[in-house]
């Protein structure tokens, strides 16, 4: 298990983030998203899957896995309260890919230069979806980005559903307004490819739109994120999902100043 300890733990209150440092906090982080993505989101489960109630795969043990964490409820595994999976260039190359690299072309990303981040399987426990949890959330993925110089983050972000037509609205509005430039645009590969402008754009209320998106698609574009061509339906996840991509120095102009004090300098 890879663990990193990185920029220790912040805290706001009884609630903490920071990366997991065990692997039984990497289980409670696993046994979370199965409550979220499988009992909750309706997720369809393979064998094992189902039998560990564990949501595990290969990347796991190469990822690092930022926990939010409720001190009030105990300590360790007994106080994770939300997860991100986070994964770095050279994790990714022990797999050999990254994880979206199923869903979509990454040649553009991949051929920057730079440390890159991909985000994934995020998931918060039901009485504890606040703004102030998903601040703290996005206050670990910046600290993690400055300590480990993250040039780029991107990853597949979800939306309910597996009817494209039924999310023709905010597909549309994506595609219109937050499509990637060509130079970082990643693109959905050719047998899962779902076009996203299906609708006039003209007729969407971009307000409505805009507020009803998930809070963490909602939370990237605010930092300036975009999207990647085409759409994927996940069936296993009951999802259709986006690449989303963000240059970090959208991140790091908001927090950076504050973790420069906190961390001191870093390394090359």
């Amino acid at each position: 298990m890879e663990l990193d300890a990185g920029f220790g733990e912040l805290r706001s209150g009884s609630l903490g983030v920071r990366i997991a440092e065990s692997s039984e906090e990497v289980r409670a982080a696993q046994a979370l998203r199965w409550r979220v993505f499988y009992e909750e989101m309706g997720a369809h489960p393979d064998a094992a899957t189902a039998r560990t109630r564990l949501d595990a795969d290969a990347y796991d043990p190469v990822a690092d896995h930022l926990l939010v964490l409720d001190h009030d409820r105990g300590e360790g595994a007994r106080a994770v309260v939300g997860t991100y999976r986070l994964i770095r260039r050279p994790a990714a190359a022990r797999i050999g890919q990254f994880y979206s690299a199923s869903e979509y072309d990454l040649t553009p990303i991949l051929a920057l230069e730079g440390e890159l981040l991909e985000l994934g399987r995020s998931c918060v426990d039901e009485g504890y979806r606040t703004r102030g949890t998903l601040q703290l959330l996005w206050q670990g993925i910046a600290a993690y980005v400055f300590h480990h110089r993250i040039a780029l983050m991107f990853g597949c972000a979800s939306l309910p559903g597996t009817d494209p037509d039924a999310l023709a609205e905010p597909l549309t509005y994506l595609h219109t307004n937050h499509l990637a430039p060509p130079e970082l645009r990643p693109r959905a590969l050719p047998d899962l490819y779902v076009p996203m402008d299906r609708m006039d754009p003209g007729a969407i209320d971009a307000r409505r739109v805009l507020a009803d998106l998930p809070p963490l698609v909602k939370g990237y574009l605010r930092l300036g994120g975009f999207v990647g061509d085409g759409a994927v339906v996940d069936r296993q996840f009951n999802t259709t999902d986006v690449c989303v991509v963000v240059k970090t120095d959208q991140v790091t102009a908001k927090y950076y100043k504050h973790y420069e004090r906190k961390l001191g300098p870093q390394p090359d």
